[in-house]
């Protein structure tokens, strides 16, 4: 069942999101995040930036609560790609 969206956020919106969530240390709920945003957001809203967060992999969204996922480390990158490579050789024999 796909709800109309009224209000797309801007990327200002996003970020600001993006940013509490990579800040707090533990899962939080969608209105622990809503209160810790410097500014009010509406519920549709949020919920359409927490979709696309998700859908790209940055964050997981959990019956106890949202948790930033993602991580910038090369080091993490590299064994990843290294994994991916050891996986494809291995698909190859």
């Amino acid at each position: 069942m796909e709800q109309e969206i009224l209000h797309y956020p801007n990327l200002k919106t996003v970020l600001m999101v993006e940013q509490v969530l990579k800040e707090a240390e533990l899962a939080i709920t969608r209105e622990e995040l809503k209160k810790r945003l410097p500014t009010q957001i509406m519920h549709q809203t949020l919920n359409v930036i927490l979709e696309y967060l998700e859908e790209k992999g940055l964050i997981i969204d959990g019956h106890k609560g949202i948790l930033w996922a993602h991580s910038d480390s090369p080091k993490l990158r590299e064994a990843l790609a290294q994994g991916t490579e050891l996986l494809n050789l291995n698909e190859k024999k």
